[in-house]
């Protein structure tokens, strides 16, 4: 959770990742331009796949320059998968949309290695969570800079997302043979392959591994040496020169002058020097102490070479997090703060191998004209969770560090601006696509709340929805008949107001006069009546406390208890209907009906699935009492009488997130469902594909096409998906960690 008022991501993705816990054994690894049909795919039709620009909104872990050739760079992200950075048009390639939903996890990437002496090679340290309900990592590798990939499953589990996510690369080709790698791990150890990351064994290590640690914080090459940080304890840097096994770097920094925890560490190759930040916490957050030193790697001699020190007591505590040093300059290079609130991080740089250093951001001019949602409603912020850090090694003023929700970067030192194009990183929680003019979308995110989407190519020039700025949007939801009113929800971020609603379509807001007392804590979905008169809203903590649901008939200035509604549901408005909502409880496995304008509710439809918080109900469009309901793998069901009764889908055998889109033309005879709403989802219908794809009917149910392929997956795909009310075909996708995605047929 947040640390201070600022927008800091919240890391929500762990919910959605215990929602997927249950995916079954990872699949081989295809290269991004596998073919669709080599799963079994029988009816697809192609699709132009496409990301929507927002602008990073996610946390950036890792940065990293090939030393050897002038332009290539590599991201890494938490929950993102990874990127390439294309210098010619200044944007980012994603290198991993070919994750499928059984390896979900794999889509955080603990960390990356390339080799300086074959350009070509990129390697990928991938899994997300290190808990017992995750899958086991992977380490993929590639002879083409990530067009394609060989696959290596591991025993072990790696944690992306964790505590210590934005330590250094704990992955490493080794400076003496590019055969061998080295991969730190978290709770067991470290592992070695010596086929070029095809297998991997474990190698001896003298520190004792714990299975709450953090175990290996990052492998950095000095010479023909590999120092290794530790992060549970005792010596805190272990090196090796390949003629035997590892010894504890003497000398080194304990007690007072350092902190427990190595986070990262650069090698000056012409000052023959190795630079280590650390701080009393992995991070991102949770530090209040740090340190930076300076090993001389001939004469073994330390000296510390901390910028500023932190100061707790004071209102001042904060770690240190990245480090890089200038490969074109002896004795030049950057460190960054990290969790420092109080008076911002920053990023220190010295020219004199840390005897004096200077802070760029007390000289910085921020551009954030191309991703405005970094304004925050005020002004732009240097800063927050920057533990990624580097220099391009053949431009010394080139220098980019990673936040919790962009990836700056400067020509000159002074002037800096975010990039960023191409890399997103959003969890998406709600779509809504308008009817009419207005946004081409709406969206509602993780830690970033509500987006006005007025083009799909560039950021939002709006920015962030404010008055007020919510962190994770928890509602979005648009009057039927009424387009221009439109209400949402939100973990509050800088105010007390969990709620709001606009009158033009979501271009301005105000929040809701009153709420009902739970709503800060615990907001959750919303919904409103087709003519806009009535709002609806449910209340779920992150935890799953659960709470009355409230329905106010005068846009929020009042706010009466539904005692008849089922806790923690997620209330439906019907869209022809005023008087009709609609609401699934999970619990018994049985939707809930009002015809009172949401005063009160009695069961409708019993005996379906139950138990699962993911199941959804979505309401036809244009339709009185058209309900479908997603039932994961249980499949899909529909109802024509406003919920009295459901009954299954045919052939469809998981139904994950659903939506509608603008009706298929009709042409020539009219067949069984023409005319009826498209109908997209994520799910598994085997008349079409083998496992998990995103689907389109446009006859009511009765057949699927498939529109994705095997190079666009990412991953989980389960929370939401609409098509387009203007364009017929258009689909919307929202992820858990590489944004909205939309898709055209070719």
């Amino acid at each position: 959770m947040r640390t201070s008022s600022a927008p800091t991501p919240s890391r929500r993705t762990v919910l959605a990742a215990a929602a997927v816990a249950a995916a079954a054994a990872a699949l081989p690894a295809a290269g991004p331009a596998a073919a669709s049909a080599h799963r079994g795919d029988r009816t697809v039709e192609p699709h132009r796949w496409r990301t929507a620009a927002i602008g990073g909104t996610g946390f950036v872990t890792g940065v990293l320059f090939h030393p050897s050739v002038k332009g290539l760079a590599y991201a890494r992200t938490d929950i993102g998968g990874a990127y390439r950075w294309d210098d010619a048009e200044a944007r980012w390639t994603a290198l991993t949309d070919h994750l499928g939903w059984d390896d979900w996890n794999l889509l955080g990437i603990e960390a990356l290695a390339v080799d300086p002496a074959h350009p070509d090679r990129l390697y990928l340290a991938c899994g997300t969570y290190a808990q017992s309900w995750a899958s086991p990592g992977a380490v993929l590798r590639s002879e083409d800079r990530g067009a394609t990939w060989q696959r290596a499953d591991l025993t072990v589990r790696l944690g992306a997302n964790e505590d210590g996510r934005g330590a250094g690369e704990r992955l490493l080709v080794d400076p003496r043979d590019s055969d061998t790698l080295w991969l730190g791990t978290r709770h067991d150890g470290l592992l070695r392959s010596t086929d070029r990351g095809a297998t991997w064994a474990p190698a001896g290590f003298p520190a004792a591994v714990s299975a709450s640690g953090q175990g290996v914080m990052f492998l950095v090459a000095a010479g023909r040496s590999v120092y290794a940080g530790w992060g549970d304890g005792g010596s805190a840097l272990y090196r090796t020169d390949g003629s035997g096994g590892w010894e504890a770097v003497p000398g080194q920094p304990s007690g007072s002058a350092a902190t427990k925890v190595p986070v990262r560490a650069a090698y000056d190759a012409r000052g023959r020097a190795l630079y280590v930040t650390y701080a009393d916490a992995p991070g991102p957050n949770g530090q209040s102490a740090g340190s930076v030193h300076r090993l001389d790697t001939v004469t073994g001699a330390w000296s510390e070479v901390t910028p500023v020190k932190p100061d707790a007591a004071a209102g001042d505590g904060f770690g240190y997090g990245g480090v890089a040093v200038d490969a074109r300059r002896a004795g030049t290079l950057v460190v960054t703060t990290n969790n420092r609130w109080s008076q911002i991080d920053t990023v220190f740089r010295s020219t004199d191998a840390g005897a004096t250093w200077t802070s760029l951001k007390d000289t910085a001019v921020l551009d954030v004209a191309e991703t405005p949602y970094l304004r925050w409603g005020g002004e732009p912020k240097f800063g927050w969770w920057i533990q990624a850090v580097a220099v391009d090694p053949f431009d010394s003023h080139h220098i980019v560090y990673g936040t919790g929700a962009t990836l700056f970067g400067t020509r000159d030192l002074v002037h800096w601006a975010p990039e960023i194009r191409g890399l997103e990183e959003t969890s998406v929680r709600f779509l809504v696509a308008p009817p009419g003019k207005g946004a081409r979308l709406l969206s509602g995110l993780g830690d970033i709340g509500v987006m006005y989407h007025d083009s799909l190519t560039s950021s939002p020039s709006r920015g962030m929805a404010v008055n007020p700025v919510f962190g994770t949007a928890t509602g979005l939801a648009l009057a039927a008949l009424k387009p221009s009113y439109v209400v949402r929800t939100g973990w509050p971020s800088g105010s007390a107001s969990a709620g709001a609603s606009s009158d033009d379509g979501g271009r301005t807001w105000q929040p809701f006069a009153t709420q009902p007392e739970m709503a800060g804590s615990a907001p959750g979905p919303v919904a409103v009546c087709a003519d806009g008169s009535v709002l609806l809203w449910s209340f779920v903590h992150w935890d799953g406390t659960t709470y009355p649901a409230h329905r106010s008939t005068d846009g929020g200035a009042t706010w009466t208890e539904v005692t008849t509604f089922p806790k923690g549901g997620a209330p439906v408005a019907d869209p022809l209907d005023p008087r009709r909502f609609y609401v699934y409880d999970t619990d018994t496995g049985a939707v809930f009906r009002s015809t009172d304008g949401g005063a009160t509710f009695a069961r409708g439809a019993s005996g379906l699935p139950s138990g699962d918080v993911q199941f959804k109900v979505a309401a036809a469009p244009g339709r009185s009492g058209d309900l479908w309901l997603s039932a994961k793998d249980n499949g899909l069901f529909r109802s024509t009488d406003g919920g009295l009764t459901f009954a299954p889908v045919a052939g469809c055998q998981a139904s994950h997130a659903l939506g509608f889109g603008k009706a298929a033309p009709v042409r020539g005879r009219k067949r069984p469902g023409a005319g009826y709403p498209a109908v997209f989802q994520t799910g598994r219908v085997s008349a079409t594909h083998d496992g998990v794809a995103v689907l389109r009917s446009d006859d009511a149910g009765a057949t699927w096409v498939r529109i994705n392929d095997d190079s666009h997956q990412w991953g989980w795909t389960g929370e939401v998906i609409t098509g387009d009310p203007r364009v017929h075909g258009r689909v919307y996708l929202g992820t858990n960690g590489r944004g909205i995605q939309y898709a055209d047929p070719k």
